[in-house]
């Protein structure tokens, strides 16, 4: 059995007294739910508040993206080692975001991948654009996105990290997948993996990304393929994001 994940992420929002008082929420709302994993990622500047407040609870956290370089003249660049040295869990590779806004290509993401380690658990995105899904080949799409790094690293690196299926055109739109959409690929996500390892895409967390609400959390997380949720506007708020951590526990 898998166990459920339920991890926000930020964005480019938050200061240090916002993010107080969200963390403290959320710390009061999941202390006692212990049947599944939490985390955040906060935007940079804030890794040192999540650590200090974060540790020895059950809410981990985490990074929103990371230099494939492990030092250099990169300038603007975060290194993996930096981000381990605030103690973060996650970080979230290949997000629509940076390869729409920030031209990060698949062969970017699966070097960014590729600087994993057994501290780090990168969260490897995937998703298809409205076009693309109306065009019919979501499914290509993904298998494309979920290739680079299964040919980069292979299926036994893909057991240490997670896979968030994240529909382009249900991100901050409002939209989401129905349950049975999103089952559905990730259910073909998980298979891609198996045409490599069974044992390897049978124990894969695959969380769904698109606009996870608390209102629509339970019926998502029911479904065989979805082991959880990437979250990001609801993650803002610690009320929602409590009740999408409580979905989790169903």
């Amino acid at each position: 059995m898998r166990r459920k994940l339920v991890v926000g992420n930020w964005k480019m929002y938050g200061n240090l007294a916002s993010n107080k008082a969200l963390l403290d929420g959320v710390l009061k709302g999941v202390r006692d739910l212990l049947d599944a994993d939490y985390g955040v990622c906060v935007p940079y500047p804030y890794l040192a508040q999540a650590q200090s407040m974060l540790q020895g609870s059950n809410v981990a956290w985490g990074a929103q993206n990371l230099s494939q370089h492990e030092q250099g003249a990169f300038t603007g660049a975060v290194a993996h080692g930096m981000l381990t040295d605030f103690g973060c869990r996650y970080v979230i590779i290949g997000h629509s975001e940076r390869r729409a806004l920030f031209h990060e290509s698949n062969d970017i993401a699966a070097a960014k991948f590729d600087t994993r380690s057994s501290r780090l658990t990168p969260i490897f995105c995937v998703g298809e654009t409205l076009a693309e899904r109306e065009g019919g080949v979501t499914e290509q799409v993904v298998a494309r996105q979920l290739e680079v790094i299964l040919n980069h690293v292979g299926a036994q690196a893909v057991a240490k990290s997670v896979i968030a299926y994240e529909p382009v055109w249900a991100i901050g739109t409002g939209k989401t997948a129905t349950p049975q959409q999103a089952q559905a690929v990730h259910a073909f996500i998980r298979q891609r993996v198996a045409q490599l390892d069974g044992a390897v895409a049978q124990g894969l967390r695959i969380l769904y990304g698109g606009s996870v609400k608390p209102g629509n959390a339970v019926e998502l997380f029911a479904m065989p393929d979805i082991d959880g949720g990437l979250i990001g506007g609801a993650s803002l708020v610690a009320e929602e994001f409590v009740a999408i951590c409580r979905a989790a526990q169903k």
